[in-house]
């Protein structure tokens, strides 16, 4: 099935330049474009929309609510990880995540270090998918 999909992303001019495991702005992508690739390669797109958001729990919570995953996921950062990567591995074979965080806070209660770790969960969680042979792509702005 891997090999399926690694020619599939051959022919994808959208991705033609993007790794399979990676973590980084969104930059010239449209999220039109971005779930229509994730439809099309049979990957889990999953979206968050983060703006209104200025403290951590807050944002927590939203991306657990827009990826309609358990309340307790939103508690912490181990908590998203832990979903991100074991729970879902145990839940089945996945084809690939494509994950989109628009609108991450720049505020004193969400400052630099704070994104820094929240983007830290999904470096560790594309890691985590890279071993196992699964594109694990998350694209964010901030606000």
């Amino acid at each position: 099935m891997h090999t399926i999909t690694a020619l599939a992303e051959k022919e994808l001019n959208l991705f033609a330049t993007v790794p399979p495991n990676v973590v980084q702005s969104i930059r010239a992508f449209r999220v039109t474009d971005l779930h229509g690739e994730a439809v099309r390669l049979g990957q889990h797109f999953l979206y968050a929309n983060c703006a209104g958001s200025s403290t951590r729990q807050q944002v927590l919570t939203a991306i657990a609510h827009s990826f309609h995953v358990p309340k307790y996921v939103g508690k912490n950062f181990d908590a998203l990880k832990s979903c991100l990567t074991d729970s879902l591995h145990k839940s089945g074979m996945q084809n690939g995540l494509l994950i989109v965080l628009e609108q991450l806070p720049n505020t004193p209660k969400f400052d630099k270090e704070a994104r820094e770790t929240l983007l830290d969960v999904f470096r560790d969680s594309a890691d985590y998918w890279s071993e196992k042979k699964v594109a694990f792509r998350v694209f964010y702005s901030f606000e």
